[in-house]
């Protein structure tokens, strides 16, 4: 193991790519600290200013109906229960309002499978957004929802991509990905889409010049392989389209879902955050979770491979549907990112600087 790990060292200090067997080893066979060590060697040379982006925006969860009813997932309604909602425009608008007024630059649009929600409902809202706030951008629907419009419209998903991005879809968030590898999601109840649907939506989007994200969620029903393949299956696209500007990895949250279960530790978030950085070498910024690890884990993740702060979050709902209630201000994600030695600055979506 010893020999195995001195060549792994050497070749990330090298910059030279990994393999999957050479990743389990990280998994499997080397200390938090070591790791840590490297993944802050990755972080520093393609971010050596000293520096944490941040980003003001806001998610926007338009519905919470859902017929894909995700073991994992504690915020879908079933259709005709009365906890479900539909916002109205009004509704929309008036947290797109605070939004700007809090400074935001963004929304990330977000909800369940609904069967009436028809590709008219999605050019409708997204053409009425961009006249009454041009200044905003739609960071919006993941390749699920984007999927299933495409399906219950009887329409390609080349044709839906582009008529959602004509209609002001300016990028998509990386939601659904939960861990890339079908046997995993069918464990999950997740095959709203397969991995390679998930990843086809990514890559028509990126060839038509729309930036995107990655996400994995981690720590319920997979294996320290399925996580390795999910990065590089990430990778592999990067390779090709290079349209991912970062990856967000982040935990399960079990309370209050059919799937149930444990936590994850903040040893196991701290590591497999450190190895998404060492992996996935094409991938320019890698994104702490706040939102699901509190304050404190996010700062110490700064020095595991982290040089983005994610959002402000002027709203959530998703995880806190699992019962995870974490907050910040602007000024305390300010304060935390300066203790922890960086200068803090404001970003969109594709990491412009905006201060």
């Amino acid at each position: 193991m010893a020999n195995n790990l001195a060549v792994i060292q050497e070749k990330v200090l090298n910059n030279t790519r990994l393999s999957f067997d050479e990743g389990l080893i990280l998994f499997e066979e080397t200390g938090l600290l070591e790791l840590g060590s490297l993944a802050n060697h990755v972080r520093r040379q393609k971010h050596p200013e000293p520096m944490v982006t941040y980003i003001i925006d806001r998610n926007i969860n338009y519905t919470n109906f859902c017929v894909a009813k995700c073991d994992f997932c504690a915020f879908y309604a079933d259709l005709g229960s009365g906890e479900g909602y539909i916002l109205s425009k009004a509704e929309i608008a008036s947290k797109i309002e605070e939004t700007l007024k809090l400074g935001g630059t963004q929304i990330l649009m977000q909800g369940g499978l609904h069967p009436k929600l028809k590709i008219d409902y999605f050019e409708d809202l997204f053409r009425y957004i961009r006249s009454a706030f041009p200044t905003i951008r739609i960071h919006s629907l993941s390749p699920a929802e984007i999927s299933y419009i495409a399906k219950i419209s009887g329409l390609s998903l080349e044709e839906t991509l582009r008529r959602l991005k004509e209609a002001g879809l300016a990028s998509i968030p990386g939601g659904g990905a939960e861990i890339l590898v079908d046997e995993v999601r069918k464990k999950l109840n997740a095959y709203k889409t397969k991995s390679e649907e998930w990843l086809h939506v990514m890559e028509m989007a990126q060839k038509m010049d729309m930036k995107t994200t990655a996400t994995m969620m981690f720590g319920h029903v997979e294996s320290h392989a399925d996580r390795l393949e999910h990065l590089i299956k990430v990778r592999e696209l990067q390779d090709k389209t290079g349209g991912f500007t970062a990856f967000i990895p982040w935990t399960y949250q079990p309370e209050n879902t059919k799937l149930g279960g444990d936590k994850t530790t903040a040893y196991d978030y701290l590591k497999t955050l450190a190895i998404s950085r060492i992996m996935l070498d094409n991938v320019p910024n890698v994104q702490v979770s706040w939102v699901t690890m509190g304050a404190k884990i996010a700062q110490i993740a700064l020095q595991f491979g982290g040089n983005d702060f994610g959002s402000l979050m002027i709203e959530e709902n998703v995880v806190a549907a699992a019962g995870i209630h974490f907050r910040m201000s602007l000024n305390e994600i300010k304060r935390i990112i300066k203790d922890a030695g960086y200068a803090p600055h404001q970003r969109d979506m594709e990491y412009n600087l905006l201060d």
